[in-house]
């Protein structure tokens, strides 16, 4: 009874994901989590401090 009990969750949450991405339109997480670096290391380097003269950094 316990193995059941205790992966009980897993299974009912594995089978709602395999139902949600054969019907529904569920983005791709791997691209959009790319998409969301990509723009965080753009917005970075857009509002960087400029480097000084004295910094050995």
């Amino acid at each position: 009874m316990g193995i059941i009990r205790s992966s009980f969750s897993f299974i009912v949450g594995t089978v709602c994901g395999i139902y949600a991405a054969q019907n529904y339109d569920v983005p791709n997480v791997k691209k959009l989590a790319h998409t969301a670096l990509f723009m965080a290391k753009h917005v970075e380097e857009k509002y960087r401090k400029p480097k000084q003269k004295g910094d050995d950094d």
